[in-house]
């Protein structure tokens, strides 16, 4: 559906030339869930942006149906943005509006009859769970049903693919997985095609069929969620997924097994089985896992045991269990 062949974007500044893209090379598929993850100005938000020409590109090709964007001219590129919705971190609605009224706002400028677009701005908010808040103000609603209003006004044009840029950031952590259960299943409802932008893994583990990792402008990896949650190739995926902060410092560098949780079903007493059958104590340096529908997803790092026989009867178990789990070693200090 959306295809970058070559992509480049390069601003000028007072301080010269900055490539916040470079030579990116990309795919997107009909009906499915992406992820385009990365730290602080890895260049993430410059990505979507190229998406629908709010930026364009200084080289390369923006695709849309096998269309390039970037051949268009202005009245024929508007007629396709209309197939492109986007939503934000800070929601952007009108102060002065309702809801309803955010809602409606996009279909009034594509010129639909007012009655027939406050006819499709309730059936969208009903979508979206603001049945009871059509007539309230932006300054009256929560972060998340602002976010729900959000993309309620997003799906008036029905697009058919949805970017969503840093769309969770400003939310709670409950909220965020409301909002992220909203969009699967828009996504399930509608097949609209949903681009996430993130810096958060979580978000990518929750709702992301596909993910892309950037770094300073380029990607360093793409492939499904499972094989790249599972092994990480490149060195930022890895800081991504296995987050330093985990790695507590001992004062002395130890060996150590990060084991990726992965669907294994939350109520399995892993380790404890893992003590009992291996006959070994194990010492857990870090865990970050998550219950989403009765399974477990996430990581957890153990300290290796020095006796190599203990070491290979664990290694023999998670294999035996299905564990993934990859050898590294903690940081001196």
């Amino acid at each position: 559906m959306i295809r970058f062949e070559h992509v480049s974007k390069t601003f000028q500044t007072s301080a010269g030339e900055v490539k916040a893209l470079s030579d990116i090379n990309l795919e997107i598929e009909d009906g499915s869930i992406f992820g385009v993850i990365g730290l602080s100005g890895a260049g993430k938000s410059t990505l979507v942006r190229c998406m629908n020409l709010l930026e364009r590109p200084t080289e390369g090709s923006v695709f849309f149906h096998d269309t390039d964007l970037l051949s268009l001219k202005e009245a024929e590129l508007r007629k396709q943005r209309r197939k492109i919705g986007m939503i934000f971190q800070q929601f952007n609605l009108l102060e002065q509006r309702t809801a309803l009224g955010n809602v409606c706002y996009p279909l009034e400028i594509a010129g639909i009859k007012k009655k027939d677009a406050v006819k499709k701005a309730e059936e969208l908010l009903k979508l979206v769970g603001l049945d009871n808040r059509m007539q309230s103000y932006p300054s009256q609603l929560s972060g998340g049903q602002k976010q729900r209003v959000a993309i309620a006004r997003a799906l008036a044009t029905d697009p058919e693919v949805l970017l969503c840029d840093e769309a969770t950031s400003a939310l709670d952590p409950n909220t965020t997985r409301a909002i992220l259960e909203l969009l699967k299943d828009i996504n399930a409802k509608l097949n609209v095609t949903i681009v996430v932008i993130t810096h958060e893994m979580k978000v990518v583990e929750q709702i992301c069929d596909e993910v892309a990792v950037i770094d300073h402008g380029i990607v360093a990896e793409t492939g499904k969620v499972q094989d790249v949650f599972l092994k990480p190739k490149s060195q930022i995926a890895r800081e991504l997924i296995f987050p330093k902060r985990h790695e507590a410092s001992t004062g002395t560098a130890k060996r150590i097994l990060r084991l990726s949780f992965d669907g294994q079903k939350s109520s399995e007493p892993v380790i404890s089985n893992l003590v009992m059958e291996c006959q070994t104590a194990v010492n857990i340096l870090g865990a970050s896992t998550e219950n989403i529908g009765g399974k477990a997803y996430g990581q957890m790092i153990l300290e290796l045991p020095e006796d190599e026989f203990k070491l290979a009867k664990v290694k023999s178990y998670l294999n035996e269990i299905g564990i993934s789990y990859e050898e590294g070693e903690t940081n001196a200090d």
